[in-house]
């Protein structure tokens, strides 16, 4: 499963039996017409765990980030406080790519930047190195 969104606040990094996972939430908004020909917008949040050993690019997870997330969905159903049952859908992602940011922190420069992809391996995350395209 793939999703394209921007992530709704600042990812957090943890670590879970000796492995690093970093977790964040993407908000997935499709348009379409309903049947009155009014144009919608219909918005999804998918919550995203992302269990890596190079959390480099925890910094450049942050609120506004646009981003492609492709990875394995699970559906988890849980019990609130108020004893209705509910359910989320999560993400364990395989593949993420940077496409971009609606932050008002990043500098020009970053504007003109072509995306990063990023997918586990043992080398360290840098998004200075050029890219093969």
């Amino acid at each position: 499963m793939s999703v394209i969104g921007h992530l709704g606040r600042d990812c957090n990094v943890n670590s879970v039996n000796g492995k690093n996972v970093i977790n964040f939430s993407v908000a997935h908004t499709e348009k379409f017409k309903d049947a009155a020909g009014v144009q919608k917008e219909k918005t999804t949040w998918v919550n995203c765990s992302w269990w890596i050993d190079r959390t480099a690019v925890a910094q450049y997870l942050v609120k506004g980030t646009q981003v492609y997330a492709d990875g394995v969905p699970e559906v988890r159903s849980y019990q609130a406080e108020d004893r209705s049952w509910r359910a989320e859908l999560k993400l364990r992602i395989n593949t993420l790519q940077l496409l971009g940011s609606n932050n008002q922190k990043q500098n020009s420069t970053s504007e003109n930047t072509a995306p990063v992809s990023t997918t586990p391996s043992s080398e360290a995350f840098n998004p200075d190195d050029d890219l093969p395209f």
